[in-house]
């Protein structure tokens, strides 16, 4: 104590190096963890700086499970310009570095792991880039990041690097940049003169048809269509080969028919007329003749009728109409009753299906036959018109008529009648009173259904 008293400027020079020394500590534990100023980190970039480069700066941080953020602030400067994404959306883009830009991403966070992706260039001579996000929950907690080494610098040439969940161990860190610069400055010393506030970043609505479940559906469902139509119109081209087949087979069968059997049919009753014409009149052969002559005839007949039903080119409701005019004219030619024709005279020449025609026309020889039969009528008509979308053909004669109740079920005329019309999706309908005559109707679909349509032929 005498030694410190009696030399006071020895005390003095040691309480002065105490105060230097604690100075001097100090000023490195502020070097060790630098001030946040702006409310960004560091300057920092590749490790490397040259002119027109462009450095991609990535990192990533974590929102707890369960914590709801109450505000999110991001803080932006680089030298020279910037593109800003996150979680593989563009937030922003800037080109001055004198100026801080502020994003607020309070409702674009959600509980999770988020990706930061800085695109940033340099013009040239030096580059860098100042970052600051700070993270307020509700429950209090404080979430925050700052441009430090932790960034790291992913390749030029990397693929879709904004949206990697990790970074690859080959990706370099970032280094802090502080480097005496051009001009004698430290980066420590370049500090922004403003903050540039951007509105609120509202979270992007993705319409359903807009997301990828969707449109993958979409194209499959696009895909299974384009399919089926194309086997459905390899299915109606196979089908209509063989239709082309079928009808020229049908031409050629009833040419054949027509050519051979109906020819020889007609030489086979003329030499039996010949025959017959030899042979003395009260000859019982020449009866016998007479008889083979008349069913010979009877056969051509039938045969006109197989002919007609076998060739396409009469596949036409015209052409039905035609031809039951004919055959009902020529099968009353030998009866005393009278015949009359009712067609219209508008019917269209509309495809008429053989199952259906040919249906038809053996409903009509029934109507025809029974009338010869049982009727004792004078007169009988015969009407054939457009009934809606089908054709109404009706036979009816001024007989004696009968009663349809009383009819004996062992007897298959009504009975065929109404069968052929339900084979072929038509109805019969039949109105006859004792003394009153009858009215047999027949009314037939013009297009049939596919089940209909492929009937054999009776």
């Amino acid at each position: 104590m005498r030694f410190f008293i009696s030399q006071p400027s020895s005390f003095l020079r040691l309480a002065l190096w105490l105060f230097f020394a604690w100075g001097s500590a100090f000023a490195q534990s502020v070097d060790a963890q630098p001030e946040v100023k702006w409310g960004v980190g560091q300057w920092i970039w590749a490790p490397e700086t040259h002119d027109k480069q462009t450095c991609r700066l990535w990192n990533a941080f974590e929102i707890p499970s369960g914590a709801e953020v109450a505000a999110a602030r991001l803080r932006i400067s680089v030298d020279n310009g910037y593109r800003l994404v996150l979680n593989g959306r563009e937030l922003g883009t800037g080109s001055d570095w004198r100026s801080i830009t502020e994003y607020d991403i309070s409702l674009l966070l959600k509980p999770g792991r988020h990706v930061l992706a800085v695109e940033a260039f340099n013009d040239n001579r030096e580059a860098g880039m100042q970052f600051g996000l700070r993270i307020n929950l509700k429950d209090g907690r404080e979430i925050s990041m700052y441009s430090d080494s932790s960034w790291r610098i992913a390749p030029n040439d990397e693929r879709g690097w904004e949206s990697k969940r990790e970074a690859p161990q080959f990706w370099r860190k970032s280094a802090v940049l502080t480097a005496v610069i051009a001009r004698g400055d430290s980066w420590e010393k370049r500090v922004p003169t403003m903050i540039v506030r951007v509105p609120k970043l509202q979270p992007i609505f993705q319409p359903f048809w807009q997301s990828a479940w969707f449109q993958v559906a979409l194209v499959s469902i696009a895909v299974l269509a384009v399919l089926a139509c194309l086997r459905l119109m390899a299915k109606l081209s196979a089908q209509s080969k063989a239709q082309a087949m079928l009808q020229l087979e049908r031409a050629r069968i009833a040419r054949d028919i027509h050519d051979e059997l109906g020819a020889r049919l007609t030489e086979l009753a003329l030499e039996g007329e010949v025959a017959q014409t030899e042979l003395p009149a009260e000859s019982e052969v020449r009866s016998k003749f007479a008889s083979i002559c008349e069913k010979a005839r009877a056969i051509s007949i039938a045969m006109d009728e197989v002919v007609w039903a076998m060739n396409p080119r009469r596949d036409t409701l015209r052409d039905f109409a035609a031809f039951a005019c004919k055959f009902a004219q020529r099968f009353l030619a030998q009866t005393p009753i009278r015949c009359r024709l009712d067609v219209a005279e508008d019917l269209p020449s509309l495809s008429f299906a053989l199952p259906v025609r040919r249906n038809l026309l053996l409903a009509v020889k029934e109507a025809l036959n029974n009338a010869a039969k049982y009727s004792e009528a004078s007169e009988l008509y015969l009407r054939i018109h457009r009934s809606g979308a089908g054709v109404l053909v009706t036979v009816e004669d001024n007989g004696r008529g009968f009663d349809p109740a009383q009819t004996d079920p062992t007897r298959n005329g009504i009975t065929n009648m109404t069968q052929r019309m339900q084979d072929i999706g038509g109805k019969c309908r039949i109105d006859a009173k004792p003394g009153a005559g009858c009215r047999v109707e027949f009314h037939v679909p013009l297009s049939t259904s596919k089940k209909t349509s492929e009937l054999p032929a009776p």
